[in-house]
């Protein structure tokens, strides 16, 4: 866990990988983000959330007040997120914004699925970044903040996430040169900008690719 930025108002830091925020459901003695902040730190507010197996930039609030300030900014889409993810395939487009509805799939609790009738709004702009051979790396800019709302809408274009095979990647079959690129769904959370609560200007955050995610490219 690195600290990009420590003040009275906030605390800005470089999640790893496998490192949930909060308690995981299915084992209440694994360590978690937020436990591990507050025993430094005191106090801490969620105002947003990283999956388990997502790695990058996370702001958390260290006043009730940043709280209100960056909830806000969320609601109101002022927030810009900025997430590189490896995916399968090369995508005929460079630039296209998914908006497939999405709702979780009851039965599947910790799964996100495209309705067009009782979806909620979910919009993600993806550019290609670079194009491997048969693999690409891609930037997304989600809108919205739906539950592995990245995922769903790479998987829906057709261009699931290497390592992701909840949504469509097939699972490593143990041979291959490429059986092991990554072990989780290879997406980063890139850069994070928002306006900072007490100081009122625009702040800019990023981090840097993980040893997994710069290695899975190398080998593209």
């Amino acid at each position: 866990m690195h600290i990009l930025h420590l003040d009275e108002q906030i605390i800005v830091l470089d999640k790893p990988a496998g490192l949930p925020v909060l308690p995981d459901g299915w084992d209440r003695a694994a360590p978690y983000l937020v436990k591990m902040l507050e025993t430094e730190y005191g106090k801490i507010w969620i105002v947003h959330r990283l999956d388990k197996f997502t790695s990058g930039v996370i702001v958390f609030a260290r006043t009730a007040e940043a709280h209100r300030s960056l909830s806000l900014q969320f609601e109101k889409h002022e927030v810009k997120k900025v997430y590189h993810a490896l995916v399968k395939g090369n995508p005929k487009w460079d630039e296209h914004t998914a908006r497939h509805p999405l709702r979780a799939n009851v039965g599947h609790k910790h799964r996100t699925v495209v309705d067009n009738r009782a979806g909620k709004p979910s919009v993600t702009h993806f550019r290609v970044l670079e194009r491997f051979d048969g693999f690409c790396l891609l930037e997304a800019v989600p809108e919205t903040g739906r539950t592995h709302q990245v995922r769903v809408h790479a998987a829906e274009l057709g261009h699931p996430l290497l390592g992701d095979s909840l949504y469509g990647a097939s699972p490593p079959s143990g041979r291959g040169p490429r059986r092991a690129l990554i072990s989780r769904p290879a997406l980063h959370a890139r850069s994070l900008a928002f306006t900072h609560p007490a100081a009122g200007e625009t702040v800019a955050f990023d981090a840097e690719y993980p040893e997994d995610f710069a290695s899975a490219m190398k080998k593209l």
